[in-house]
């Protein structure tokens, strides 16, 4: 009697139990799943009959060479029998978390997953991608528009994904998206005319044929070749949010421009438009600049849409315009009298001017004669200065704007602006004309001979860097304009040598006395064996103070007083 009332708890407690169907205690008896079966029937009945529960613990188990079917939905899905190829299905509600399933719906029966086998076979299967890539991740994606952005509708069907998008890269990657047609169909011309080809020939097959799920099958679109998955699955995601602007703040501009040519490749009008409008009110990098310039000439759009961007990406000045621009550049810079904010913008200018013959071979910029003019200017300004220094004029004509400035200062900013504008002319190849204008300065070479030696040193610099140029080969000229050259301003760097070695400023002298022997060989005979013997006059009795050239004049004296294969042998060791 103890007992009998001990066990009626137990058995309230087992029914109470059962209609929990509650999997959490291993002694209870299981719910009965399609995943499981034979393990359930053979449960409860050995719960049924204690007696009856097999010591052995294999036995409770099926046995190998058994097949175990199982839901798609559930964890062993995976090793399931029914062999469903290509994907997985999953309801939408079914929530997927490592460990556990929850379940949110009831688990299906044996019928329902027959019907589910047989539906599936009679859909098309979309193949895996291939397992033998590199990637450790799968290529292949799946992706289904989330409900709650389709809100925005009011049709029935405002819920249905009835468009399955197919894309294919061009790496091999496989994205498949679940779409709804009337979203598809209002955002893109392009899929708009695929959805409503497909609903034809779906209702003529329907009308045809007897099968009663024609009706009611997924429109299936593939697009091949597509050279970003990622970029095309934003593309598509844009069309369903309310809020396109603010989606693009976040995306950038880099990825706003793939974007861009996406949108226009389908004839997404909305997504252009946005785009465009988000490119024209943000600043871009020259690489997102670039990118911009090669877009715009693969797709046409519309001007009044495009004209703020036209306006950003290129000029409409004419070519006499940017010829007045670069010529006004280079007047402002050698006028211009403050130092620090000439020594940042000679850098600046010249670099543009530069580039400009290197990147852009048709662009009209700043010519010869313009820059020749500039020129002709400083060399102008400079015979005056150097006339002040002399005191060859009165010193009511020396007045100047610039009078308070110490004249040594003055004349180093003139010769800096013709060094400077000397290093554009070898840069595009015009110096050759340059040689003879220097050449030609006889004023300042009579007041070369006047003036203190810590200003006209000055002059020597200008030589310095056409001595440097056509000693290294950077400047090739006539032999006229480098005999007249040498003649005229080789006596001066002599005497100014010493004076150049103390205000070098930014000056190679090495340089400068290699440069000055290999110029120097390239004369005539006759002139080699003048100066030569002028130089060595002057070196005997200076000394330091005077370029050494002993390598040139060892040369000059072997190709002068030796003959033949002795010349060659010497010239070679």
């Amino acid at each position: 009697m103890d007992i009998s009332t001990r066990r009626k708890p137990g058995l309230s407690r087992r029914h109470s139990q059962s209609r929990r169907r509650s999997w959490c205690c291993s002694f209870t008896v299981p719910p009965s799943s399609p995943e499981n079966l034979s393990l359930s029937l053979s449960l409860s009945r050995s719960h049924s009959h204690p007696k009856s529960i097999p010591t052995n613990k294999s036995d409770t188990h099926s046995k190998p060479g058994t097949t175990t079917n199982s839901v798609p939905n559930s964890p062993q899905s995976t090793k399931s029998g029914l062999g469903l190829v290509g994907r997985t299905r999953i309801d939408p509600r079914r929530i997927l978390s490592p460990g556990r399933v929850s379940p949110i719906d009831s688990d299906p029966t044996v019928h329902s997953i027959i019907q589910e086998k047989e539906e599936e076979e009679e859909e098309e299967i979309i193949s895996a991608v291939d397992s033998s890539s590199s990637i450790p991740e799968p290529k292949s994606q799946s992706f289904r528009a989330p409900p709650e952005t389709l809100s925005r509708t009011t049709t029935d069907k405002e819920g249905v994904f009835d468009v399955r998008l197919n894309l294919r890269g061009k790496s091999g990657g496989c994205l498949v998206l679940e779409l709804n047609s009337q979203v598809l169909s209002a955002s893109s011309e392009v899929f708009a005319s695929l959805i409503i080809e497909f609903k034809t020939n779906s209702r003529s097959f329907s009308s045809s044929s007897s099968s009663s799920y024609c009706g009611s099958k997924m429109c299936r679109i593939e697009v091949p070749e597509v050279e970003n998955l990622g970029v095309f699955r934003e593309t598509i995601e844009l069309m369903f949010e309310d809020d396109i602007p603010k989606r693009l703040l976040k995306i950038g501009v880099y990825r706003c421009i793939d974007i861009l040519e996406v949108s226009a490749g389908i004839m997404f009008t909305k997504g252009v438009f946005s785009c465009l409008k988000y490119l024209e009110a943000v600043p871009w990098t020259e690489e997102e600049e670039e990118k911009l310039r090669i877009l715009f000439t693969r797709f046409k759009f519309d001007d009044v849409t495009t004209r703020d961007i036209l306006s950003r990406l290129y000029s409409r000045n004419s070519v006499d315009s940017q010829q007045n621009l670069a010529r006004q550049l280079v007047w402002s810079i050698t006028s211009c009298t403050d130092a620090n904010a000439r020594n940042e913008l000679k850098p600046l200018v010249k670099g543009l001017l530069c580039r400009s013959s290197v990147y852009e071979k048709d662009h009209a910029d700043v010519n010869k004669e313009d820059l020749h003019n500039v020129c002709q200017s400083c060399l102008s300004s400079l015979v005056s200065l150097f006339e002040e220094a002399s005191d060859s004029i009165p010193s009511e004509k020396s007045a100047k704007k610039d009078k308070g400035r110490p004249l040594i200062e003055r004349i180093s900013r003139e010769v800096d602006n013709i060094n400077w504008l000397l290093e554009i002319l070898l840069d595009r190849q015009m110096a050759e004309e340059f040689v003879d204008m220097w050449a030609d300065q006889v004023e300042l070479l009579k007041m070369h001979e006047n003036v203190s030696p810590m200003v006209r040193y000055e002059l020597s610099r200008v030589s310095a860097r056409l001595f440097i140029a056509m000693g290294t080969r950077k400047l090739h000229c006539r032999s006229e304009s480098r005999s007249g050259i040498l003649l005229a301003w080789f006596g001066p760097m002599l005497l100014d040598f010493g004076w150049l070695q103390r205000c070098r400023k930014g000056l190679d002298m090495k340089a400068l006395e290699e440069a000055m022997g290999q110029t120097l060989l390239t004369l005539p005979m006759k002139q080699q064996y003048m100066l030569f013997m002028e130089w060595f006059r002057c070196f005997s009795k200076h000394g330091t103070e005077c370029p050494n050239l002993s390598k040139a004049f060892q040369i000059w004296w072997r190709r002068s007083f030796l003959r033949g294969s002795e010349t060659y042998a010497i010239e070679t060791r």
